[in-house]
């Protein structure tokens, strides 16, 4: 009687268990857990945060020129840039005012100048066509109005009507020249 007894106590206790889960609130399938609506809303901040920190720190990307300006003589013509470390560089530096450099012929296909300052270089064997601007060692503008293979940073192409044009801009073979690269 008394292994009896116990059993029956046993299967009480059981369905008494089973009872009370079956009293628990089961979550919905289709809203998310409260904890995982915490972490989704935490995400929402932070996205906002670092875009407020962006804003007011500046460190957003800015968005590259298509294109600079190139004045010699009193004579302005557009350089479509490439994209590349060099050119950001450069025009970080156009972004605190124009450059201006004195460049000089050399070897009948090219003016060469001084920069003043160094850029990054990205250098790649290329031949180098008239109307050309090109990195060269990292801190030297040459302004082509022939050709040469050798290895350069592009930084972008003056745009002109014809050769005689850009040969006129640039006084090839007139020696020295002012050149003022801007925004």
């Amino acid at each position: 009687m008394k292994t009896f007894l116990n059993i029956l106590t046993g299967l009480g206790a059981a369905l008494l268990l089973l009872a009370l889960l079956s009293c628990t609130k089961s979550p919905q399938p289709s809203s998310p857990s409260k904890p995982a609506q915490e972490k989704q809303e935490g995400k929402t901040e932070e996205k906002e945060e670092e875009k407020d920190t962006e804003e007011k720190t500046g460190t957003e990307e800015k968005e590259m020129p298509g294109q600079i300006k190139i004045t010699i003589s009193g004579t302005t013509l557009p350089i479509v840039i490439e994209n590349n470390v060099a050119t950001k560089a450069l025009v970080a530096a156009l972004e605190k005012g124009p450059v201006t450099y004195t460049a000089s012929d050399y070897g009948g296909f090219e003016k060469v100048g001084a920069l003043g300052f160094s850029l990054p270089t990205d250098n790649s064997q290329i031949t180098t066509q008239a109307g050309d601007v090109i990195l060269y060692n990292g801190d030297n503008i040459v302004l082509f109005y022939g050709s040469n293979s050798w290895s350069y940073t592009r930084l972008g192409r003056i745009k002109y009507s014809s050769l005689s044009e850009l040969k006129s801009f640039l006084k090839a073979g007139g020696g020295e020249i002012s050149v003022t690269l801007s925004l």
